[in-house]
């Protein structure tokens, strides 16, 4: 029997132990499982149980390990995907009624890409409905219910990769795809304790994803570590002729990478800790420090001056709105679970066009003045949320009216295509996890994961288990 110690292991460690043929790809899926059906709903984390396909999969990693055939570090490694992504024959929902019965012939790219890779597919997790594009303000918005994060299960898991974060939050799987729009990935990551990945737009490919905003979508996985998060990378990215945003690159990683001996030029944007919670605000200032050897830390950087907020709202509102139009003119919207949701697709119908015309033409100059502030720094740092995570009982605007996120790095990053890693870096109020991001240029994914890897070396807050869990 595996001990419960085991679920909580980064990949590489369980990688080790399989490749050693210490630990059995069908009993680390079985356990997988187990923990899945049994407290998945506790954190209503689940939707679909993978069991039949997940037990053949294990079964044959552990064949090929035996025979001497390993495909490397994922190779009998479980996982679980966020339920926008398309497997053959099995409900792929969206996290909306309207949906529960959806099934696809094929499957999305990444799930390809995993399965050649070794690791085994376990569980659809839970979403907030469709993505959370229709306006959703509260955490309960799927049919599964509120997502909740194994910190406090009183408080929001995070959207709309609800499912994910609080998945491997709890150990149930080692690691899971998530998708970020603008901040769904980074905020479930941030608010149950894990370690979460927006790669640049492009690099992973997004077909056999749900559409919500094809100019801003992404996917990109979500684990206990830095290091855990490179390895699926490496398996995931790359071109793909079956999504015209693919990018033709790759990305290549094998082993724990840090730093090299030039510093990294960090800067911290002006006012990003002013109207944060106390506890966000130590726990980053703590998480710098630690890192004071290794970087060259500037302090109260001018941001740029554009409208992120009101620009990713005008493009997410009228993309979300193209893409559910049939759903929003069926009237099947008031099937919905939030209430906003039932009526917030009508308001992105009507955005003007030469709002959302004019919210585009500016990506061009954001993208530039991001540049420029790129040619003297290598990683922008923020705390990745302003509060710790949301209690399920009120609207999130209602949560916490004293708090602001200082400079908006997570529209501005996804306006931009700019990839982040967000890391665990504390406790805050009841108990719930703190986090810091940092954001680089376009494809500069191996310095934000290295940097990463030498803050986790250092530190212990993404080895740390909820209670209960």
């Amino acid at each position: 029997m595996i001990d419960a110690a085991t679920y909580f292991l980064p990949v590489r460690s369980l990688a080790a132990r399989i490749r050693a043929r210490q630990l059995s790809p069908v009993e680390l899926a079985s356990g997988c499982l187990e923990r899945l059906e049994t407290l998945g709903p506790r954190y209503n984390a689940v939707v679909t149980l993978m069991r039949e396909s997940a037990l053949a999969e294990a079964r044959a990693a552990e064949r090929e390990i035996a025979a001497g055939r390993y495909r490397g570090p994922l190779h009998g490694i479980p996982y679980g995907v966020k339920d926008l992504l398309a497997t053959r024959g099995v409900p792929t929902t969206w996290g909306a009624t309207p949906y529960r019965d959806q099934v696809f012939d094929y499957d999305a790219t990444v799930v390809e890409r995993l399965r050649a890779a070794g690791a085994v597919l376990v569980a659809k997790l839970a979403m907030v409905e469709l993505a959370g594009g229709m306006g959703y303000n509260h955490a309960d918005a799927s049919f599964t219910g509120p997502g909740l994060t194994p910190w406090n299960t009183a408080y929001w898991s995070g959207g709309s990769s609800s499912g994910p974060g609080a998945a491997v939050a709890a150990g149930l799987v080692p690691f899971a795809i998530g998708s970020e729009t603008s901040g769904s990935i980074l905020t479930p990551a941030a608010f149950c304790g894990v370690t979460g990945l927006r790669p640049t737009y492009g690099l992973v490919s997004r077909h056999g994803a749900m559409a919500l905003c094809w100019t801003l979508d992404k996917l990109g996985p979500m684990a206990r570590a830095a290091d855990d998060c490179a390895l699926v990378l490496a398996a995931v990215a790359g071109n793909d002729p079956r999504d015209a945003s693919a990018q033709d690159r790759d990305f290549t990683y094998a082993r724990v990478e840090q730093p090299g001996r030039r510093r990294v030029r960090i800067a911290v944007p002006k006012g990003v800790t002013e109207k944060v919670q106390p506890e966000v605000r130590d726990n980053f200032e703590r998480s710098l420090a630690s890192l004071a050897d290794r970087t060259e830390i500037t302090r109260d950087v001018e941001w740029p001056d554009f409208p992120w907020g009101p620009a990713v709202s005008a493009i997410v509102g009228a993309e979300g709105a193209a893409a559910f139009l049939d759903l929003i003119e069926s009237g099947r919207v008031k099937e919905l679970r939030c209430p906003r949701d039932r009526h917030g697709g009508y308001a992105g119908t009507l955005i003007p066009a030469v709002d959302y015309l004019q919210a585009m033409r500016l990506r061009r100059p954001m993208k530039r003045a991001l540049g420029t502030l790129f040619e003297s720094f290598d990683v922008i740092a923020a705390p990745t949320r302003a509060s710790v995570s949301y209690p399920i009982d009120k609207n999130f605007e209602d949560a916490y009216p004293d708090v602001s996120g200082g400079p908006p790095l997570i529209p501005a990053g996804n306006l931009c295509g700019l990839p982040a890693l967000c890391l665990p870096n504390g406790l805050g109020r009841e108990g719930l996890p703190t986090s810091i991001a940092f954001m680089g240029p376009a494809f500069s994914e191996r310095p934000l994961i290295q940097l990463g890897n030498l803050y986790q070396s250092r530190t212990d807050w993404h080895i740390q288990r909820p209670p209960g869990a």
